[in-house]
Parts: C-alpha cells; sequence; structure tokens
C-alpha cells in the first residue's frame, strides 16, 4: 500500500526543528502527552465520523527514516550527530484512541499519544494530515447515506480528487457508508468493492451508440451498466440500451444498469424507468451521477425519483464546501507535569493532563447527547461541567457511562488487528443509529454537549491562574 512506504520525512519542517533542538539539550526522550481533537464540526452538521487511524497505526509500525532521508537533512544544515540519530527513528509509544468508525465531537479527545518528546513531535503532521483528510471525507460520505437510505452508492470522485488523496478519500467513503469506488488502487490495497460504467468518448469512438453498447456488453456480459446520455437519453440512449438489454437476455445474460449523467435527473429516471419496465427489463437498474452531493440526493428521493445507484464524486472526495477538517494536536502533559495553552477565548483554552472520555447512554441505549471528559483515573463522575460557561453543570450519576479511549499501539505493535473496512463501515453505521435524530438534521442540529469532570474543571483553573500573565 502506498502509504504504508511514506518516510519520516512526510512532515513538516518544523517538526524535524524543534526535533534538533531537544537532541541537543538532551530532551528528546522526555516522556510527553499530546491529544488529537477537533474545534468544529464540518458541513454545520451535528456529528463527525473518525476515519484514518487504520491507516495512521500502519504507517507508525515502519516510519523511519531513510538514508537518502538522512542525506537530504544534512544538505538542509540540520546538525550532523542529530541526523546520524535519526537513523534508528522508530516510534515506540503508546496510542489510545476512539474507534476507527465512531461519532466525534468537538473538544474533546480523540485520540491520545504517549511517548517520548521526538517521537511524539516527528509523528504530528502525518497522523493529522491522514486523519483530517480521512475524517471529513467519511462525514461528508455518511451525510450522503443517511439521506439516500438504502441506495446503492458508489464513490466515483477519483480525478477530481487532490492527487494521490483519492486513495484516502475512497477508503474514507467506505467507512461513512457507501458500497464501491472507480478507484482500482483503492480497490486492490483496501480490499473495496470497485464498480463503474463507461465514458461518453467510448461512445463517441464508434459511428453509432448501438454498435458501442453491443460492444461493451460483448466485454462485460456480467457487470454491464450503458452510458444513455451521449446523444438523447430517451429518444436514443434508452431504446438502444433495451434493444441491448434483449439481446442480452437471448444469450443467457443480463445488462445491469443504465446510467443518467445529465439533465434533469428525476423526470429522466422516471421516464426511463417505465421504458425499461415496459419492454421487461424492470430488474435493470438506473444510476446517476453528475455533480451530486447530499442535498442533491435529497432531493431526488424527494421527487420519487426512481434511481437504484448514485455515483458521487467531486462533491464527495474534496469535501465540499468546507475542505478542511479542523483536527489539532495539543501537549497536555510534559515528564508528568500538566500542561496548558492559554488564550483570551476559554474555547481555545486546551484541557490539561491524561484524560478519558465517557459517553453517555439514556435507557433506551441510545446516545444521551454527551460525552464527559476526565482525568485518566477518574472512575465516577458526578457531575458534568460546561467546558467554556463555568455556571452550567449536568448532574450525569445515574446516567450509563462508557470509557472510550482505548489502547491500540504500542512498542511498535498494532494491538486492533486489522479490522475490515466493511466492519468499521458497518460500526459506524450502528453509531449513526443510536445518534438521536435532531443531531442528524442538515439544519439546525442540536448541540452535542461536551462536558468536563470537577477535578479536570480544577485543573485547568489552577493552570490557568499559574500561567497567566499579570498585567501592569
Amino acid at each position: 500500500m502506498i502509504l504504508t512506504n511514506l518516510t519520516a520525512t512526510y512532515t513538516d519542517l518544523y517538526q524535524i526543528s524543534m526535533g534538533q533542538v531537544y537532541f541537543l539539550k538532551g530532551a528528546v526522550n522526555d516522556k510527553v502527552v499530546f491529544d488529537y481533537f477537533f474545534r468544529r464540526i464540518p458541513y454545520k452538521g451535528g456529528y463527525a465520523v473518525y476515519a484514518g487511524l487504520q491507516d495512521v497505526l500502519e504507517i507508525l509500525q515502519n516510519l523511519s527514516f531513510s538514508a537518502d532521508d538522512l542525506e537530504y537533512l544534512k544538505s538542509q544544515g540540520f546538525n550532523k550527530e542529530y541526523v546520524d540519530a535519526l537513523k534508528d527513528f522508530k516510534f515506540r509509544g503508546c496510542i489510545y484512541s476512539a474507534p476507527e468508525g465512531d461519532l466525534i465531537f468537538p473538544n474533546r479527545p480523540i485520540l491520545r499519544v504517549e511517548a517520548t518528546m521526538l517521537e511524539a513531535q516527528l509523528i504530528e503532521t502525518v497522523l493529522l494530515n491522514i486523519i483530517n483528510f480521512q475524517s471529513l471525507i467519511a462525514t461528508k460520505a455518511a451525510r450522503v447515506k443517511q439521506v439516500a437510505k438504502d441506495k446503492i452508492l458508489s464513490d466515483f470522485g477519483l480525478r477530481r480528487s487532490h492527487a494521490l488523496g483519492g486513495l484516502s478519500a475512497s477508503r474514507a467513503t467506505i467507512i461513512g457508508g457507501f458500497n464501491s469506488t472507480s478507484n482500482v488502487l483503492a480497490g486492490k490495497d483496501y480490499n473495496i468493492p470497485v464498480s463503474g460504467t463507461m465514458a461518453h468518448s467510448f461512445i463517441q469512438s464508434y459511428e453509432d451508440e448501438l454498435t458501442a453498447f453491443r460492444d461493451f456488453a460483448e466485454a462485460r456480459p456480467n457487470a454491464c451498466i450503458l452510458l444513455v446520455d451521449t446523444y438523447d437519453t430517451l429518444k436514443s440512449g434508452v431504446p438502444n440500451a433495451i434493444t441491448v438489454g434483449k439481446e442480452m437476455e437471448a444469450k443467457g445474460n443480463k445488462l445491469s444498469a443504465i446510467r443518467l449523467d445529465s439533465g434533469d435527473l428525476a423526470y429522466l429516471a422516471k421516464k426511463a424507468r417505465k421504458m425499461l419496465d415496459d419492454a421487461g427489463l424492470s430488474y435493470v437498474k438506473i444510476a446517476a451521477s453528475n455533480q451530486l452531493d447530499e442535498y442533491v440526493i435529497k432531493s431526488l428521493m424527494d421527487q420519487k425519483a426512481p434511481i437504484d445507484i448514485f455515483g458521487v464524486g467531486t462533491n464527495l472526495v474534496t469535501g465540499q464546501p468546507d475542505a478542511a477538517f479542523d483536527g489539532v494536536y495539543k501537549l497536555c502533559l510534559s515528564n508528568d507535569q500538566p500542561r496548558i495553552k492559554l488564550s483570551e477565548n476559554l474555547s481555545k483554552t486546551t484541557l490539561p493532563d491524561r484524560k478519558q472520555v465517557w459517553r453517555l447512554y439514556d435507557e433506551d441505549g441510545f446516545l444521551f447527547g454527551a460525552d464527559a471528559i476526565a482525568l485518566h483515573d477518574e472512575v465516577d463522575i458526578d457531575i458534568m461541567h460546561h467546558a467554556y460557561e463555568p455556571h452550567k453543570q449536568l448532574d450525569i450519576r445515574n446516567i450509563t457511562k462508557k470509557p472510550i479511549l482505548k489502547k491500540v499501539f504500542e512498542n511498535g505493535e498494532i494491538l486492533t488487528g486489522s479490522p475490515s473496512l466493511s466492519d468499521i463501515s458497518k460500526f459506524s453505521q450502528e453509531q449513526l443509529s443510536l445518534l438521536p435524530d435532531e443531531y442528524k438534521r442538515f439544519e439546525y442540529p442540536h448541540n452535542y454537549k461536551i462536558g468536563i469532570s470537577s477535578k479536570l474543571k480544577a485543573l485547568r483553573n489552577d493552570l490557568r491562574e499559574k500561567y497567566k500573565v499579570k498585567k501592569g
């Protein structure tokens, strides 16, 4: 897999620059803890989907500096002894994480890194790069799945994706609930079902549409999807597809589907469905593509368009309209001393020390609509305080709570095995089914509450007072 071949130079320069300072000052082996979390849910939604964890763990298993990397770093003026020491770099720390596919919410730890200062610093960029992007795309895919319900969903976005980011995007769409991808390499590397149709150029290369359809059907008798909008969808494309479909029947095969890629998709799908049914081809599915997203698909579903397969491309794999996930990586403990980043805005003041996140459930087993953050060794929490509005709190003594963060990586080894994408996707869909509908609305969703324990609140307040710059 391409991603697992990344070397440790897949990072920002400042990570290696800071590492040199730690090396020269004898601090590379200082023990530290970093939290990964994000600050804002994309798409103005009520939830996000966590994706990219397994890729990150597999990258970290093999992450090192090559001989070429080390020569390059020397050419950039880095200290020779420091660069020589990087020859033995390997990530041997611990990672605690929520399960991949879980629903995640702002300003609470999703992943915790416990390692030496050098190790934790050198993995920051690749961790953010993979998880931020895949979580953005998985969230978009989940929104599409939410409105498409039981329809078949295929990722058609490789040609519009951000270069090799198309591999990560294809993986993330499956976690979010898609069924297949057009991306052949992603299919091979991630064991994703692949699907596809044909281009208009294939039909244009022939003198007539019918012959193009016949040749394609002959070559792909078990997976034949015909693109019917090259010339005239209802007067040419669909009638020719029906002709080929009947010819395939006579040979003991079946036309799988027709594809609509332009025009009024709802209108054309209804007309095409009737034509196919009248011809005795009711088993032939209708696929649709062309700048689809969750809003267009919702409109098509509301119009009861008889579309069975949605091929979603550009808006999916580029994460439109947001295009970035607001994930950050912040130090919270150094040499057993809790650390904090201060801000005049309390919402940007970080939470210190090792922490555990507890998910709350109602009496029926559904998500209560709140996660509580506590110090890692707290076993029960009575009161959950609003993280940024100090006078708000919630009594949670009698509410079911389950810890989220579990150890997934230690001393160079992955502890979770290799869960399949279908299993991760199934888990994610199960979590979404437990989330009440008001949090899944596209407009004005309920705010999922994030609170902190009394002990964590007190520690944060003490550190704020300790490090506060005195005026005057």
